[in-house]
């Protein structure tokens, strides 16, 4: 199965998926091929430049990534 997803990485990004009610879920990079799912997640409550606040929790946006699946639409994105 292949699976879609967007990176967050800015204040814009992180902020649309915020307003939209997107559910974001949090990884961590083990090695350049495998990531180990650290959160499933849910939306996000609140951010700054050093965190996001997701379900309760705070994680450090520099040492996490943040995810949303991305659906593809009928032109084929």
């Amino acid at each position: 199965m292949n699976h879609t997803y967007r990176v967050l990485k800015s204040d814009i990004e992180l902020f649309a998926a915020a307003l939209s009610q997107a559910r974001v879920y949090v990884v961590q990079s083990l090695r350049e091929d495998m990531v180990s799912v650290v959160d499933y997640g849910g939306t996000i409550e609140k951010f700054s430049p050093e965190s996001v606040k997701i379900a309760g929790a705070y994680y450090i946006r520099n040492q996490l990534e943040f995810r949303v699946d991305v659906k593809k639409d009928s032109t084929g994105m």
